[in-house]
């Protein structure tokens, strides 16, 4: 039976495992080696060892209403794309509202996790840590959520590159840098074109004498904002989207999708254009970099070759000369060192998880692995819903199938996502947003129903088939429902309005155009009895039929809800 439940680490994931442990009933013990919460996002002016570092510029890449937890909406005037000292504030506000600080051991670091001599029977771990005061203790506990995070060891390649030994100016990985300064009126070549490359790149670029960004591939650039200036994310991110991504070629909605990007800049002429389709890999969020290029304030190179005294070389034989600095945003390696060894089944030594969660190797499943995966979406109610199915799991709820089947899965998802992603311990962390966490929301019980909410609930149904594919749809039924998360959907344009209310301007227009008549019942219709006949062609326009009546129903309600223009 299990109660005690460790919790590693205390940033957002560890937070959100604390509350969903308490309401389920259990014990939950969280240790974390710093003095506060946060995590990733307490920014430090001095890296540790071991922990996740920031700069201090650093802004949230997901907009608020998609990237909050499920039952806890951030504040209406927060900015929809938030400073990394406004989001530690909304973990606060989490923390204090769910009463989870009590449950959190702070200076405290875990050393060693390890599986009791009756793990097979009884689940249990052992847990090693060293508080404050330098003194080891160890507790048992029937569970654990690892929730430590995997930016905390940099990779910085820097024996690949020949002559590094006597470059002259300065090497160092994005963990450690901070700020700009450092490198005003200097010559600085930044390696990388991830996001946090893009960010580096430009901040540096508004100081230094020249700052040139180096890549390997390339890559595709999106800024935070859509059509009408809302949140890209948003716009995106919904289920009827990830419908159309299904049923539409894939070479079609990459070349309207990139077309559409090159209309804005063109990612040739720019020097931005990888080998990959936008649609197979993450693209780069970042609103400045174009705009920097255009000026000339950021020059691209190809990828990095090596170093001569003060000059860096370049794969197509170019050479910068009398270069003071080279940051390398070359990403992180996930270690758990305090973890058993024997969880790093992978090729590579990797922790080798089933659904990016639990690994397959352990029975009882009385261990999970929180946010060790990268997916083109928000990664908070990601996590959050990792936790949930955890938990799940740890009570015996939800089941997990065999190692085997566990191991097939497993290396069917590699090789599916190997086909955009070359790199195996790349490919290993994909997951698609709304796929994953509609099939972790189904183990949980808490799965949309969008057959029955077509019927009983038409606007609801809307907002969640149309719209953004906000968190709070995991939380309108099932284990765990709140309250409040329709009222939650339904005002969720509000809160993204709200930031923009310092000036009011009279707005006449019609609500109606949020939603097209046509598009509600055709499309909707189609949709719902395509994805629900199964192939049935009588059954399928019988469907049609009654779902055609339905949505005419729906949309009398709907136009009659909303307030009417009498300019119209």
């Amino acid at each position: 039976m299990v109660r005690r439940v460790a919790v590693v680490g205390a940033g957002s994931s560890g937070l959100a495992c604390i509350k969903i442990c308490v309401d389920e009933g259990l014990e939950p013990v969280c240790f974390e080696s710093s003095d506060d919460i946060g995590g990733l996002w307490n920014f430090r002016e001095t890296p540790e060892l071991e922990r996740t570092s920031i700069y201090r510029s650093l802004v949230v890449n997901t907009s608020k209403e998609m990237m909050c937890f499920s039952d806890f909406p951030m504040p209406s005037d927060y900015p929809n794309f938030m400073h990394n000292s406004q989001l530690l504030q909304y973990f606060r506000l989490y923390a204090e509202h769910f009463d989870l600080l009590r449950y959190i051991n702070f200076q405290t670091t875990v050393r060693s996790v390890l599986q009791r001599p009756d793990f097979s029977l009884s689940g249990q771990w052992e847990v090693v840590t060293i508080n404050k005061n330098g003194q080891e203790e160890r507790h048992i506990f029937d569970a654990v959520l690892v929730c430590s995070g995997h930016y905390t060891h940099p990779t910085l390649p820097l024996s690949d590159f020949q002559g590094h030994e006597t470059f002259s100016g300065r090497c160092l990985h994005s963990w450690e840098y901070k700020d700009a300064d450092a490198f005003t009126g200097k010559r600085v070549v930044v390696v990388g074109i991830g996001n946090s490359g893009g960010d580096i790149a430009v901040e540096i670029s508004r100081s230094a004498e020249k700052t040139f960004l180096s890549t390997r591939q390339g890559a595709w650039v999106m800024g935070r904002m859509s059509t009408n200036g809302v949140p890209l994310d948003m716009a995106v991110i919904k289920r009827i989207n990830n419908v159309l991504f299904q049923l539409l070629p894939k070479t079609l909605v990459n070349w309207a999708a990139e077309r559409a990007l090159n209309n804005k800049y063109d990612h040739i002429l720019y020097g931005l254009k990888p080998k990959h389709r936008l649609m197979e890999r993450k693209p780069m969020i970042n609103d400045d970099l174009p705009g920097r290029i255009l000026q000339g304030a950021i020059v691209m190179k190809h990828n990095l070759e090596g170093f001569k005294d003060s000059r860096v070389v370049f794969e197509d034989g170019t050479v910068e000369e009398n270069i003071d600095a080279v940051v390398f945003c070359t990403g992180y390696t996930g270690k758990f060192p305090f973890l058993p060894s024997t969880l790093s089944e992978g090729p590579f030594e990797e922790v080798t998880l089933y659904k990016r969660v639990f690994p397959p190797s352990l029975h009882p499943p009385t261990l999970a692995v929180m946010g060790l995966f990268q997916v083109k979406g928000p990664i908070m109610p990601t996590v959050e819903m990792q936790a949930r199915w955890a938990v799940k799991v740890f009570l015996g709820q939800s089941r997990l199938p065999t190692k085997e089947k566990m191991l097939d899965v497993i290396e069917s998802e590699r090789r599916r996502n190997m086909q955009s992603y070359p790199c195996p311990r790349q490919a290993v962390l994909q997951v698609d947003y709304i796929p994953y966490l509609d099939f972790m929301a189904g183990e949980v019980g808490v799965r949309p129903k969008l057959l029955r909410l077509f019927l009983r609930d038409h606007v609801l149904w809307a907002k969640v088939f149309f719209g953004p594919c906000t968190p709070y749809q995991y939380r309108l039924s099932g284990p765990g429902n709140w309250s409040g998360a329709r009222q939650a959907i339904f005002t969720q344009w509000e809160r993204v309005a709200q930031p923009f209310r310092t000036r009011e301007i009279p707005d006449n227009t019609s609500k109606f155009g949020l939603y097209s008549p046509l598009m509600l019942t055709f499309t909707g219709t189609i949709i719902i009895v395509v994805l629900f006949s199964k192939g049935k062609i009588v059954t399928t326009l019988e469907a049609a039929t009654e779902m055609l009546n339905k949505s005419t129903v729906f949309l009398r309600k709907l136009w009659f809800s909303l307030p009417q223009n009498p300019d119209m």
